[in-house]
């Protein structure tokens, strides 16, 4: 998989997600966050476009220290060529992340120089 830094020096991939796993692809550029150990966090205009599925809520800690408790959501990401349902965080962040819980067992490649990123 390829990606690209951007002029902030964000590391950006694009991802496809679905509402079901029959439903159109949507292309969406998540920022990677080797800070966060789960698999997507999507801001709540997103996910509400998305039409997701709700699901339960679940209890985080944030880099702060604080306890918080989170809305998740359901939605189909196309990752390496293969379909998998995954647990969507809510936020009111701008940008959706993508976390190290997706990076398992795959190389992460962020070349700042050259503004490009590759997930092996």
């Amino acid at each position: 998989m390829i990606g690209k830094v951007d002029d902030r020096n964000r590391a950006l991939i694009d991802v496809e997600v679905r509402r079901t796993p029959k439903s159109q692809g949507t292309s969406v550029t998540a920022w990677i966050d080797t800070a966060f150990d789960g698999h997507l966090v999507f801001p709540l205009p997103l996910i509400r476009e998305l039409e997701l599925e709700s699901l339960v809520d679940t209890e985080a800690i944030l880099a702060d220290g604080r306890k918080v408790t989170l809305e998740t959501f359901v939605c189909y990401l196309d990752w390496s060529g293969t379909l998998i349902p995954l647990q969507v965080i809510a936020n009111d962040g701008k940008l959706p992340l993508l976390g190290t819980g997706l990076l398992e067992n795959h190389v992460l490649h962020v070349d700042y120089v050259n503004k490009e990123l590759t997930i092996d």
